[in-house]
């Protein structure tokens, strides 16, 4: 089997596994953990797109991310369908996205981080101030409430992030982003197209992140409506990207599952140190892991590679003397 192959039949198993989980754990604390790494799969391969295939870090995806949430909330109670909130809630992460960013991509490296950084907070304070009270789920709607729809949401989420990603990545749209990636001026001189790769990016970039506020949206009880604007967002997910591996397919699905599951672990076993303890072994993957978790595999193969090159070079050393008669 060819390895375009294995990659869409490994992802369909990998679903499937997925969608009987909350049918074999029964548990909602477990069901739980499993909406939250889903949640986080999503943030981190939609930032992906744009920071870790595209080479523009931003600093700013939390907007996005809130500017879905809101939609979602709004027009969810407001007595809209559920799909055609999470399609406003896209659609309105896509508009803030283009709309800043034709002013946002004349800025490079560093300044463009921290141009939508500023962008995003100038929001966060603006939710904050516009919409201060909590955002609760009526009594109708919490009488009905079940975990394992919203699970599913985000699930379906977090699949069509990741086949959008993989999509992308095998496309000469993708190539073309991945060439801005590696020098924008030289890809320039190729023909490739830097603005329009980048705009492409940061519109899938943003209507996923959107797509994943309205799951939150849809899942989430009670909060502030300014909680899905802070920063804490845009950094858990930048943090993920980084842990799994940056401009990988699997780096953000690692980096999500090892983020959220370790992070829970610490935080029952060391409830006030878990941070820390975190913060260090996050430095010990940047370190030694330059690549992410998602690295740990290449290496591996690359490894045995070796190793099976030596034993066929020792194999042919040894078989002109085994051929010979013995005495």
């Amino acid at each position: 089997m060819s390895r375009k192959a294995v990659a869409p039949l490994a992802f369909l198993v990998a679903l499937a596994l997925l969608a009987a989980f909350p049918q074999v754990v029964r548990a909602g604390n477990i069901v739980n953990l499993g909406c939250l790494v889903l949640l986080y799969i999503a943030l981190a391969s939609s930032w992906n797109i744009l920071g870790g295939y595209t080479g523009q870090t931003n600093l700013g995806h939390a907007a996005f991310f809130g500017l879905g949430t809101l939609a979602t909330r709004l027009l969810w109670l407001s007595g809209k369908p559920l799909w055609l909130s999470l399609l406003a809630s896209g659609g309105l992460a896509v508009a803030f996205a283009l709309l800043i960013g034709l002013p946002a991509f004349r800025l490079r490296g560093a300044y463009f981080a921290i141009g939508t950084l500023a962008l995003a907070q100038i929001l966060y304070l603006t939710v904050g101030n516009v919409f201060p009270m909590l955002s609760a789920l009526p009594t109708e709607v919490l009488a009905t409430y079940q975990l394992a729809p919203r699970y599913y949401l985000f699930l379906g989420v977090a699949a069509l992030t990741v086949a959008t990603s993989y999509l992308l990545v095998n496309s000469r749209l993708g190539l073309g982003m991945m060439a801005v990636r590696e020098e924008e001026d030289a890809a320039e001189s190729l023909g490739v197209g830097a603005l329009k790769h980048k705009l492409v990016a940061l519109t899938a970039s943003a209507f996923l992140a959107g797509l994943a506020g309205g799951s939150f949206a849809y899942y989430h009880v009670g909060y502030y409506p300014q909680l899905p604007f802070s920063p804490v967002w845009t950094f858990d997910t930048v943090m993920i990207a980084y842990i799994g591996g940056t401009g990988t397919i699997v780096g953000p699905i690692v980096g999500a599952a090892f983020y959220v599951i370790v992070k829970e672990y610490l935080a029952l076993k060391l409830v006030d140190l878990h941070l820390i303890v975190f913060g260090i072994l996050f430095i010990i993957v940047v370190l030694f892991l330059p690549g992410g978790l998602a690295d740990v595999w290449t290496q591996l193969q690359q490894a045995l590679a070796r190793r099976r090159r030596k034993l066929a070079v020792a194999a042919a050393h040894r078989g002109p003397a085994s051929d010979q008669p013995g005495e």
